[in-house]
């Protein structure tokens, strides 16, 4: 069975951190880009970050940029995104995702997983 699970999410204060992990089974990720989506409540799904295979090459949509960082373990088969300086409209659903390379078709998604930041 192929499965992409998320998980790391929870509440939060602003200013804290959080890193969100997604183990993939069923299938190796070696050869795919990796990203990161997230989907705040009454919004719709849009892009937070993204991954190549190797991981030498990394893109962040301007929201998020500075802030979070993605990187994989191929080894383990695991995607993160590290969530530094968290503020409210960070709160969302955040699915990771396998596409054949960035900026193109996702051909897996993960459950998501929640994240909360409020006071």
């Amino acid at each position: 069975q192929l499965q992409l699970v998320e998980s790391g999410g929870g509440l939060v204060q602003p200013g804290g951190s959080l890193r969100l992990s997604c183990a993939a089974s069923g299938f190796t990720l070696d050869y795919y880009a990796l990203a990161w989506f997230r989907q705040a409540p009454g919004k719709e799904r849009e892009g937070v970050s993204c991954i190549s295979p190797s991981g030498g090459s990394t893109k962040y949509s301007d929201s998020v940029k500075g802030r979070f960082t993605i990187s994989r373990d191929n080894g383990k088969n695991t995607v993160y995104l590290q969530m530094n300086s968290l503020k409210p409209e960070d709160t969302g659903v955040y699915y990771c995702a396998v596409n054949n390379y960035c900026s193109g078709p996702t051909v897996a998604w993960g459950q998501g997983t929640r994240v909360t930041v409020s006071s």
